[in-house]
């Protein structure tokens, strides 16, 4: 058998529908989001809208821990700014300043895995393929749970 090559009767050339459909919304998704990264985090740097922490003052947050006790007294990051932690940034008052507002392209960013996966999901059912339907739903659910802050994770 030198010299010939073994063919797979399995595989297909070229990408599926679904990975052509997750890649596209992947790439608009991805170029919209750094985008409007961009966008606000130069407004932060120009300071509008005002922000919570002031550009020049953000340095001497650095050195914190976000929970910290010093002598029985609170002296986290978190205490020592009045941030509330979790989803509390992305409340209508919390927004209005530029610092918050960069959070928004962040947490667009980090959904776009469920954006993709939701969009292939009409595909399966339509195929009738229930499993990687079930997958897919399965991957959305988790990866929504673990962004809401439930689970006792210590991430929220």
């Amino acid at each position: 058998m030198e010299g010939k090559a073994i063919k797979n009767p399995v595989a297909t050339p070229g990408a599926s529908i679904e990975q052509k459909r997750y890649g596209a919304i992947l790439d608009i998704a991805m170029k919209v989001g750094l985008l409007v990264l961009v966008i606000t985090f130069i407004l932060y740097l120009v300071g509008f809208p005002k922000p919570y922490i002031p550009v020049e003052d953000v340095s001497s947050y650095w050195g914190l821990k976000l929970h910290s006790v010093v002598n029985g007294e609170e002296a986290g990051y978190l205490h020592v700014t009045g941030i509330e932690p979790g989803w509390a940034w992305a409340t209508p008052d919390n927004l209005k300043k530029s610092d918050f507002l960069t959070f928004a392209p962040i947490a667009f960013l980090a959904s776009v895995t469920v954006i993709c996966y939701l969009s292939i999901l009409p595909i399966f059912l339509k195929r009738k393929d229930y499993i990687y339907a079930a997958l897919a739903l399965t991957e959305v659910l988790v990866l929504v749970l673990a962004a809401s802050g439930f689970l006792p994770s210590g991430g929220h």
